[in-house]
């Protein structure tokens, strides 16, 4: 049974992140709002009847699916992220919901018309090929897939653990160089996404953890984490948000919650009704953590990572390193229709406690730090396979040369820094704009010893 629940993201999901910002499910409203409604509604039946009766292709025009049809163009229609979910869908997204099903592990949206990979999955399939942030699907299993839509890419992506598919992706261009077709031999795999990874203590005290994305016990070991950050001796921490692709808004606060005081706002939403504003509060326990906080994004950084990201940036308790980040803040509610299918509907937008737009817009970092992506697919390789040290040998055995994590090393400089007494670095405040980039730039000190793995 498909329980009611409340979801940010959805991280975890073979080939694509199901680009739901909060999610509900309701029961569908029966009752029509007014008569203007009614009419159209007897115009489309009326249309479907016509259709039924006259069309000659009779296996196209029976009532299921017709009506199949007009609900996708009713809701299809109206934004990128609204739209209807058919029996395979709808059972796709209870799998989703459960964090468990066969895949290869890559998050993508439709950007511009083309499904591009916002996040490669830590650990899966698609990012140990070298998948990278920005690709742009265009094949699966020599199948052209431009111009499909998402739900339907979903379906040719997953599949029995074991399985093989074969996914070409066309990666920009550097330079003066033509975009580029680069295929992927990949098995699918039972996609279980560990969320909390390579905890450390560096050298002076800095704490590192790396969260890949916000499913049902991320808040609970990342506290965890910090504790045992603390219990070793932890002066500042950086939290790795990178290519972090969004899970459950319940997940999402409860990672800020050690740096909040009860009943401090975290994030809340509005949609038409500005009186049906919902906050998301702080429920920590304890006194708010009071130390040096640096948080990594980027790009793939999406949805309740941007809800993190923002809290702390916001209320000036983290200074955000890396490059701006994706912009997923939308509300979907999911509305059951019939017996086993449902549509999914935008209903509002979420904000940070300052009141910052996140959808469309993202999260502008204080210290803009950009990795290329050939540095990121080294770095994260590097990450991946820590025992290949030898420059020559990375290169021959990853197709990249080695390179240094420029982000990560300049979040270390400024917790450095602050831990020596200085201010912390504040770049300009995330407003409702299109104004290019704002956030200091700065020169990355050489990464210290024992870097994140």
């Amino acid at each position: 049974m498909f329980k009611r629940i409340i979801s940010v993201g959805l991280g975890v999901i073979a080939g694509y992140l199901m680009t739901l910002g909060v999610v509900e499910v309701v029961q569908a409203w029966s009752l029509w709002p007014d008569r203007e409604t009614q009419r159209a509604a007897a115009q489309v039946r009326e249309v479907m009847m016509l259709l039924n009766r006259h069309h000659v292709e009779t296996e196209e025009v029976t009532g299921e699916k017709l009506a199949e049809r007009a609900i996708k163009g009713m809701v299809g229609g109206l934004d990128a992220y609204s739209g209807f979910l058919d029996a395979s869908s709808y059972r796709q997204l209870e799998e989703e919901m459960d964090s468990r099903f066969g895949g290869i592990g890559v998050q993508v949206e439709d950007v511009d018309g083309k499904i591009t990979v916002v996040a490669p999955i830590a650990g899966t399939p698609g990012e140990r090929a070298g998948i990278l942030r920005g690709d742009v699907l265009v094949k699966v299993d020599d199948e052209d897939v431009r111009g499909w839509k998402l739900d339907r890419l979903i379906g040719r992506l997953r599949g029995k653990p074991g399985t093989p598919v074969a996914v070409t992706v066309e990666r920009g261009a550097d330079g003066d160089a033509a975009p580029r077709e680069v295929e992927f031999q990949l098995k699918r795999e039972l996609i279980k996404v560990e969320s909390v990874r390579d905890v450390e203590l560096r050298d002076g005290g800095i704490g590192y953890i790396r969260v890949v994305l916000f499913g049902e016990r991320t808040g609970e070991e990342f506290k965890a984490a910090v504790t045992r950050l603390r219990d070793e001796g932890m002066r500042a921490l950086v939290i790795d948000l990178r290519n972090n692709p969004g899970g459950l808004l319940t997940s999402a606060v409860e990672v800020v919650e050690p740096f909040f005081n009860r009943d401090e706002l975290v994030v809340y939403t509005e949609g038409r009704d500005p009186k049906r504003r919902v906050e998301l509060r702080a429920e920590n326990a304890e006194r708010a953590l009071e130390l040096p906080v640096a948080v990594l994004v980027n790009g793939g950084s999406a949805s309740a990572s941007e809800i993190v990201a923002g809290a702390l940036k916001d209320t000036n308790r983290a200074v955000l390193v890396g490059e701006k980040t994706f912009g997923k803040g939308s509300v979907q509610t999911i509305y059951p229709v019939g017996k086993d299918a449902a549509v999914r509907v935008t209903t509002a937008r979420y904000f940070t406690p300052g009141g910052a737009v996140i959808h469309e817009k993202g999260i502008r970092p204080d210290i803009r730090q950009v990795l290329t992506p050939e540095q990121e697919k080294a770095v994260f390789l590097h990450r991946l396979r820590p025992d290949v040290t030898d420059p020559k040998a990375f290169e021959e055995r990853f197709g990249v040369p080695m390179a240094e994590d420029t982000q990560l090393a300049a979040a270390v400089a400024e917790l450095n820094a602050q831990l020596a007494g200085a201010a912390p670095t504040r770049g300009g405040k995330d407003e409702d704009t299109d104004a290019e980039e704002t956030g200091a730039v700065v020169a990355a000190e050489p990464e210290a010893k024992g870097g994140a793995k």
